[in-house]
């Protein structure tokens, strides 16, 4: 039987996050992006990978399947601006908020609960440091990100914003929740 599991990322791993990064991007969201994100993407996805591991506030979690990392996720305390509402307030439990940053399961890994393990991991990770709710932030035209989620019961709590990725303008939708992450088929 393949062993799976959930652990935080170490420098070594940058290069294959990077790696799945970009696989992922190419294959599922190219059409979001476009060229030119996907380009700079390439030049400096293995250096940022590098960075966010070593970055204190926050920890990167890699599924593993057998002897392949088969996804990434990011998490730590949600910056204040990005837990503000849109008009700048921020809610009471603001300093019990965690961020969800990314979570990405190369596709030909996907549907064998990876996605899932690493929500939970970092939903646990993030409960040590004292935090209770956690927010992502979602392209509001990734369907399967948004069916995942809705899973673990995070909801869009009606803030929105707009990226601009040089060549498109991403909207996306935050979603917020419990960090007592219980997937439901």
């Amino acid at each position: 039987m393949t062993t799976v599991e959930v652990r935080a990322a170490v420098a070594g791993d940058a290069p294959e996050i990077a790696r799945i990064q970009r696989t992922t991007w190419r294959t599922a969201y190219a059409d979001l992006l476009g060229e030119q994100a996907l380009a700079e993407l390439d030049a400096t996805a293995e250096q940022q990978w590098a960075e966010a591991i070593a970055h204190p506030a926050t920890t990167v979690y890699v599924a593993t399947e057998g002897g392949f990392t088969v996804g990434f996720c990011v998490a730590g305390p949600a910056p204040r601006e990005e837990v503000a509402s849109a008009s700048g307030e921020l809610p009471d439990d603001a300093d019990r908020t965690g961020l969800i940053a990314t979570i990405l399961v190369e596709p030909r890994w996907g549907r064998r609960g990876h996605g899932g393990r690493l929500l939970h991991g970092a939903a646990e990770g993030l409960r040590r440091q004292d935090k209770e709710r956690g927010i992502s932030w979602v392209a509001e035209s990734d369907s399967a990100s948004l069916a995942f989620f809705r899973r673990a019961g995070w909801r869009p709590d009606g803030t929105v914003r707009t990226l601009d990725t040089g060549q498109r303008r991403l909207r996306e939708v935050r979603l917020t929740g419990h960090l007592e992450i219980e997937l439901v088929e």
